[in-house]
């Protein structure tokens, strides 16, 4: 269910998946919207029992149109609720869709960095953690570990030349989203970031890597689980296997 429904022209949206957010919600939409650029807002709520909606809810009447929710019946995984939010943000026609956590572990002043790169000619712009080193604070050491060698893993099978291949902060030009099969996205958890960025690199789109620092959450539970890190271990070589077989369009000239 959607409310607030668009009166604007921006051309930036942030797509934000909630589940149990209730004590970063409120702080991320201010954070956005104190932004020098302006920022549309979309949150993705599935059924969060604390309540994490109605917060939402209660900024919209204030928002100037900024703030928009659609609200999902159950906890559906977050491939699908970025999949929604790419799908809603091509029917309005915002021109650069971005996707970033609840819980500030991606600092919102970086937003205005990845769509400048995309408006200098990127058409995906990565906030990267680890390309020019490692640049994570507040990680327990063997979760730091996990997760660089994880891209590290991704960019020797896939081939793909993207340092952070599991990273969670991106900006998407429209025409990705528009060219990619949202439809046939298989993942839906860790190995999803993953899938996007593949996708993107084989139809030809330009990649490029922001450095960003990530700061662990502070307030509410990680949603991190062994299964959603074996989802990308083991998806990786499905994603690789398949390509082989498969013929991509081209846009590298488009």
């Amino acid at each position: 269910m959607e409310t607030n429904p668009i009166t604007h022209r921006a051309d930036s949206l942030v797509v934000i998946p909630t589940y149990n957010e209730k004590e970063n919600a409120k702080a991320i939409i201010e954070a956005v919207f104190s932004l020098p650029r302006r920022f549309d807002i979309l949150i993705i709520d599935d059924n969060s029992p604390d309540g994490t909606a109605q917060i939402v809810k209660e900024m919209i009447p204030s928002s100037d149109g900024r703030l928009h929710i659609l609200e999902r019946k159950g906890k559906l995984g977050l491939g699908t609720a970025y999949i929604a939010g790419f799908k809603w943000a091509l029917e309005r026609r915002y021109e650069y869709v971005c996707e970033m956590d609840a819980d500030f572990s991606h600092n919102p002043k970086d937003l205005p960095r990845l769509v400048e790169a995309c408006e200098e000619g990127a058409d995906v712009a990565i906030g990267s953690r680890y390309l020019t080193g490692v640049n994570v604070v507040n990680w327990p050491m063997g979760r730091v570990m996990m997760s660089y060698f994880a891209s590290r893993y991704v960019r020797l099978v896939t081939g793909m030349p993207v340092n952070d291949a599991t990273a969670g902060f991106v900006c998407y030009r429209r025409r990705v989203l528009e060219a990619l099969p949202l439809d046939n996205i298989r993942f839906k958890g860790y190995a999803f970031q993953i899938e996007m960025k593949f996708l993107s690199y084989k139809y030809g789109f330009k990649i490029t890597e922001v450095p960003i620092i990530f700061v662990n959450r502070v307030l509410g539970v990680s949603k991190m689980s062994s299964g959603i890190f074996g989802e990308g271990l083991f998806g990786v070589i499905r994603l690789k296997w398949s390509s082989m077989f498969t013929k991509y369009p081209d846009y590298s000239k488009k």
